[in-house]
């Protein structure tokens, strides 16, 4: 018998996303800065830009290019514009573990990060850019190297399907402690420099070997945050007394305990604390996705608040 939609992903439902693109503009159209290439746009190491228009000036914008002789003309501060070489590599790194076969609302983990890696994927095809990528899960990774087509992508897509199925046969987590940083190591000796990483992983796969692997990766590669969760992550339903059992071992927790409660908000506190430090620290964008929400009002509202002149 199939699985829900909401627990596991189709080939249809990934080809599907297409269709839901243009309902959040991810990339670069004419005339206009692309919302999330922009968040970073002063940093397009070993690319070629072209020089496009100059503009007023906006909070927010680089000041290394304000147009000093547009500006001492017009006696109003002027910046210029630049327009990126096409086919930039684009990278997404996948994860579908076995903690992310879980999932309290809408849909699991697992089929969120899904449907964000293939709407991505269709954009950078959309936008003319190389897609490729890799899949990790509890039964390691599998790799697929950049390529501008269609068919590259539908790659990824089979890998992605096969990582996803496979969770409803595991009986536990496979996945060792520090195979997050393993793969973003891997993942670094296959990214060329000024290439851009879409790391979509659940939210409790940050380590400290991690960090280090996305410090050293950010030197060369524009880096997009994109840590999945689930309410269920950080806060506890007041249920009562729940017990869990994994083959020999058991759990029983009080829920309604305050002690227990707090220390289950202030832990998943941390860990978002965690991300948003390792994001400022680098100064890349981190853009945390739940399975409380639809991904296209999440990614929109993420991409509203990195505009230029945004103010809560």
């Amino acid at each position: 018998m199939r699985a829900p939609r909401s627990v596991s992903i189709s080939l249809t439902e990934l080809i599907d996303m297409r269709h839901r693109v243009p309902e959040v503009k991810l990339f670069s159209a004419a005339g206009r800065r692309s919302p999330l290439i922009g968040l970073h746009h002063s940093r397009l190491r070993g690319r070629g830009v072209d020089f496009d228009q100059v503009r007023v000036y906006q909070p927010g914008d680089d000041v290394r290019t304000i147009d000093w002789r547009v500006t001492a003309r017009s006696r109003e501060p002027h910046t210029k514009l630049f327009h990126e070489e096409r086919e930039r590599p684009v990278y997404l790194l996948i994860e579908q573990s076995q903690r992310l076969f879980f999932g309290s609302e809408r849909v699991f983990k697992s089929v969120l990060v899904a449907q964000a890696a293939a709407l991505i994927g269709w954009s950078v095809l959309g936008h003319s850019d190389r897609i490729g990528g890799m899949v990790f899960g509890d039964d390691g990774f599998h790799d697929v190297r950049p390529r501008r087509s269609k068919q590259n992508l539908l790659r990824l897509f089979d890998h992605l399907i096969k990582a996803n199925h496979s969770l409803m046969d595991q009986t536990e987590q496979k996945l060792p402690n520090d195979a997050f940083s393993l793969v973003l190591r891997r993942a670094r000796e296959v990214l060329r420099p000024g290439s851009m990483a879409l790391i979509l992983c659940d939210e409790r796969s940050l380590s400290e070997a991690a960090e280090q692997q996305l410090a050293l990766a950010s030197r060369h590669t524009d880096l997009v945050l994109l840590p999945v969760s689930d309410p269920l992550d950080h806060r506890l339903p007041a249920a009562g007394l729940l017990r869990f059992a994994q083959h020999d071992a058991e759990l029983e927790l009080d829920t309604l305990n305050g002690t227990l409660s707090n220390a289950y908000i202030q832990q998943a506190k941390q860990r978002r604390e965690r991300w948003t430090q390792l994001s400022q620290r680098l100064g890349i964008p981190l853009l945390p996705l739940s399975t409380s929400h639809d991904l296209i009002e999440q990614l929109r509202k993420h991409l509203h608040q990195h505009q230029p002149g945004y103010q809560q």
